[in-house]
């Protein structure tokens, strides 16, 4: 099978959980014998991870020639909002942008069941939608004694001292301001939070934020490659306070390298259970209480737990799944 997995402007996400997701796509699919081609002349199947205009001049090329069009929906009205700055100005734009993807696919793939229904919710599609995680390769996250002391290394940390990570885009949405009073809590502990943000697209929450930050709090910018595999290994937990998500990526890198993972009670995390395979909480005051737990408690019965549960998601699994939803709509075009 031959699958042009679109890839323009990979510059302009390529730091984001649709650019990683991207990446991740792309090893999946060689995992499961599936080969990637550049041309809608050369597929069987054209599968788009954006809605950029770009994406949709493409897909009606597509759609002219009878290629089987897949659509991986990552974005919902919900994440768009309280992202970025000016997100609010223009959602009109970018939901007209995620209905012409989405009522023009032939069959849609998104990261959850949450988000599967937000999408069914907005009556745009008539197509199947099939919920499958945007998974990983386990064995990459797992623990380096070499990877973490890069880590150590980098922030000039001693072995033992313990942290507190975060990860994400410097959004409201992401729960930064959050992550940074929870912090305050805790003086004595460092706080990293790994994401970065062009300064004209922060918005004044998040700036206000940042530059009231206690010490202890981090912001070293995007880091990819040994030092955030090392962070995520060495952490006491991963603090993930977000507010609306797809699924979150960071939140399986965390649960396959075998670190507690604290979480805001939100929809889409209705796949876990609270204290059995992560900690999850409604406010600023029950997150500090679950630092604090991580912190001071072996969690090991939850850490065991939720790596039990990414190992369904490892990219070799995932990767068979979607290899199902291509051969569904070159049958169906038939």
């Amino acid at each position: 099978m031959k699958v042009m997995l679109y890839h323009k402007k990979q510059n302009f996400i390529k730091t984001s959980g649709i650019g990683r997701a991207y990446r991740q796509q792309a090893e999946a699919l060689k995992l499961n014998d599936i080969t990637l081609v550049n041309t809608l002349d050369e597929c069987d199947v054209v599968h788009y991870n954006t809605v950029f205009s770009d994406s949709y001049r493409s897909l009606k090329k597509a759609k002219k020639r009878g290629v089987p069009v897949v659509v991986h929906a990552h974005s919902t009205k919900e994440d768009y909002l309280s992202s970025f700055n000016f997100a609010n100005i223009t959602k009109g734009w970018f939901y007209k942008r995620m209905y012409k993807m989405y009522s023009n696919a032939d069959v849609i793939i998104t990261p959850s069941e949450y988000s599967k229904s937000l999408i069914e919710g907005y009556g745009w599609t008539n197509c199947n939608i099939h919920p499958i995680s945007n998974g990983l390769i386990v064995k990459e996250y797992e623990k380096s004694e070499e990877k973490e002391q890069q880590f150590l290394n980098y922030f000039g940390l001693k072995k033992g001292e313990k942290v507190i990570i975060g990860i994400g885009l410097l959004f409201v949405r992401k729960g930064l301001p959050d992550f940074i009073e929870i912090a305050r809590s805790f003086p004595k502990i460092t706080f990293i939070w790994f994401g970065h943000l062009n300064k004209h697209a922060q918005t004044k929450v998040i700036k206000k934020a940042i530059k009231n930050k206690p010490n202890n709090v981090k912001m070293p910018g995007y880091i990819s490659g040994d030092i955030i595999k090392g962070a995520l290994t060495y952490a006491n937990a991963l603090l993930f306070p977000s507010y609306e998500e797809t699924e979150g990526i960071v939140v399986l890198e965390a649960m396959a390298s075998k670190t507690p993972v604290i979480v805001r009670n939100i929809p889409v995390y209705d796949q876990f259970e609270d204290g059995v395979n992560v900690l999850k909480a409604n406010n600023n005051k029950e997150f500090v209480e679950h630092v604090e737990m991580a912190l001071n408690n072996d969690l090991k019965e939850i850490i065991n737990n939720a790596y039990e549960d990414i190992l369904k998601k490892d990219l070799k699994y995932i990767g068979a799944q979607i290899k199902k939803v291509y051969e569904e709509v070159i049958e169906s075009k038939k």
